[in-house]
């Protein structure tokens, strides 16, 4: 019993650190001008603590959305960009409705002049 304490007390203070630094926020920013999308987020302190990463905005080639309905359901936009794997642009809990993810998607591949993928 002794064990499953002590497991209990070092994913509480890893769950709270997370929360108190903010793992996981961030921001997308998309810049039509210099053609440039960028994805910024907080990792955890270190080296690696900003990460920063930036796409051409002509390499995007659509928006997909992930739907899994159900007790657990989740709602995803990703960005799919050519020679990457698919990148998640908002967090799983982010999105209530279906209709409001839906015209999230939408306003956003109308500003890209994309596809949506995956309704």
């Amino acid at each position: 019993m002794c064990f499953y304490g002590i497991a209990g007390l070092f994913i509480s203070f890893y769950l709270w650190c997370t929360i108190c630094w903010n793992v996981g926020s961030g921001y997308n920013k998309f810049d039509k001008q210099k053609g440039i999308f960028s994805i910024f987020r907080w990792g955890f302190p270190g080296k690696n603590r900003r990460i920063f990463i930036q796409f051409l905005i002509k390499d995007i080639q659509a928006i997909r959305m992930e739907v899994q309905e159900g007790f657990l359901a989740r709602r995803v936009l990703y960005i799919k960009i050519k020679g990457q794997p698919d990148i998640p642009l908002s967090r799983i809990e982010e999105y209530f409705t279906l209709r409001e993810m839906e015209d999230k998607a939408a306003e956003l591949a109308r500003f890209l002049k994309v596809s949506i993928e995956g309704i």
